[in-house]
């Protein structure tokens, strides 16, 4: 027999609407000739708000093509397992071919793979949208892309549901937690929540699935803001602050005599209302593996905010390397890396943990952090005192000018980007499991939607004159 964890795979996915993706054994050789095909199970998860729409992931019989494929990506396969795997080889390239096709159907060109990456005779591989031209030099124009940028432009947003969206986010924000004073509602407004999330989520099924992504990106800011920047936050006490209200996300567990006051806690401050409510609407839609994945995301952003914090207190300017390290944790990962839920399926526990998908999105989220950083730059340097961000640290650590700081802070960005695509292009090959390629999709979409959203919204980032 394979194990759990290939067995598990083999499945598919589950959650949120998805049937359910299984895996025919192989007919015994007595009966090789007379073998139907089975019927594939629905795996359909019930949510806890019967409103919510949910997209249908088409069902197959087999996901993984050969036990050498399985191998590339959970490891060493035992080798009954790698037998039972092998036995539908030909089977499964052609099913996985085909729901593929069925769930991406869009035709891109295709992104370089590593000439080490596993090659299929006619596997899918994931493809990506053709990069920006870059500009030919002047200062580039209010609401342009940063001159060199590697991106893809993305289509606008949908209007109609940006709008729908906006309203909605507003809504919950003001009446629903009361987020925020009167005198905050222009920059509430100018953040321009509803065109965000549409462009980062262009597969969600519905409007009440991009509200997931909108209440834990308005409360993440709500926490960043209060708690760690400009209104009101500061370094001192960072910790305590984060501490409790990480606990509106990751409920605690206590006795009878101290609960109560722990649940009096989570609505004595903006910040921890916004992640209570948001984090309860989204266990409500999620499976429990997805809550617990975001709820680790969470503290992997928090800890890269005690580490930023600690070096604010300290006037301390890290190297380049140390500034990278605590960018891969104070970052957007949180965000796309709840894009299956947000489309109404679910990545597989197993799939997610498999160590090239978490170095591709450590990549994502480490691109997709520096683009904020470029952008946001000539915000930061008109802040009092030194704000980091990678420009400015390349320029102090390396002895070189800000605007030599900047070009190559925006190289570091490009290498990070080659590097995701690529590498998202070779799992894609090597394991071609609809729903592990359609996650790929959404994440790179999400970054695709990240640099749109910083790029368009003037309200909060201008670009330096640096070219």
């Amino acid at each position: 027999m394979s194990s759990p964890a290939i067995d598990r795979i083999l499945r598919g996915p589950t959650g949120l609407g998805t049937a359910g993706l299984q895996l025919r054994p192989p007919t015994p050789v007595a009966e090789a000739g007379t073998s139907e095909a089975v019927a594939p199970e629905a795996a359909v998860s019930e949510l806890a708000d019967p409103e919510l729409p949910v997209a249908q992931t088409p069902a197959v019989d087999v996901a993984v093509v050969d036990a050498s494929v399985v191998e590339v990506a959970v490891g060493a396969v035992p080798a009954a397992g790698a037998a039972l795997v092998g036995a539908v080889a030909s089977e499964a390239l052609a099913a996985a071919a085909a729901a593929l096709e069925a769930v991406l159907p869009e035709a891109l060109p295709s992104a370089p793979v590593p000439s080490s990456a596993p090659v299929l005779p006619s596997g899918p591989a994931l493809t990506f949208g053709a990069p920006a031209a870059a500009r030919s030099g002047g200062k580039p124009k209010t609401g342009d892309p940063i001159p060199g940028l590697y991106h893809h432009p993305i289509a606008e947003p949908d209007p109609v549901r940006v709008a729908e969206l906006s309203l909605k986010i507003k809504a919950w924000a003001i009446d629903e937690i009361e987020l925020y004073p009167p005198e905050w509602e222009k920059d509430f407004d100018g953040f321009s929540t509803g065109r965000y999330m549409v462009a980062c989520h262009p597969d969600a099924p519905s409007v009440d699935h991009l509200m997931l992504a909108a209440r834990l990106m308005v409360a993440e800011n709500a926490v960043d803001d209060c708690y760690c920047e400009d209104l009101g936050g500061s370094p001192v006490g960072l910790g305590s602050r984060l501490l409790l209200a990480h606990t509106a996300l990751d409920p605690l567990h206590t006795t009878a005599e101290y609960h109560p006051a722990w649940e009096a806690s989570l609505s004595e401050d903006a910040p921890r209302r916004s992640y209570r409510s948001a984090m309860d609407y989204f266990v409500a839609a999620s499976t429990p593996a997805q809550a617990d994945r975001f709820r680790h995301d969470m503290a992997r952003l928090h800890m890269g905010y005690l580490a930023e914090a600690s070096w604010a207190e300290a006037e301390h300017v890290p190297e380049v390397w140390e500034y990278l390290a605590m960018r891969q944790f104070n970052n957007f990962r949180p965000c796309p890396t709840i894009t299956d839920t947000v489309g109404g399926y679910e990545l597989p526990v197993e799939l997610h943990a498999l160590p090239a998908m978490q170095r591709i999105i450590a990549l994502a989220g480490n691109a997709t952090t520096i683009v904020n950083d470029l952008y946001s730059y000539t915000k930061e340097l008109a802040s009092p005192g030194l704000h980091l961000n990678l420009p400015t640290v390349i320029s102090e650590r390396e002895g070189v000018s800000r605007q030599e700081g900047y070009l190559k802070a925006v190289g570091v960005h490009n290498e990070l980007m080659h590097a995701f695509e690529a590498e998202s292009a070779a799992l894609a090959v090597a394991c071609p499991v609809p729903t592990l390629v359609r996650f790929l999709r959404g994440v790179a979409a999400w970054l695709d939607g990240n640099h749109y959203w910083h790029r368009t919204n003037t309200h909060r980032y201008s670009l330096p004159d640096f070219w």
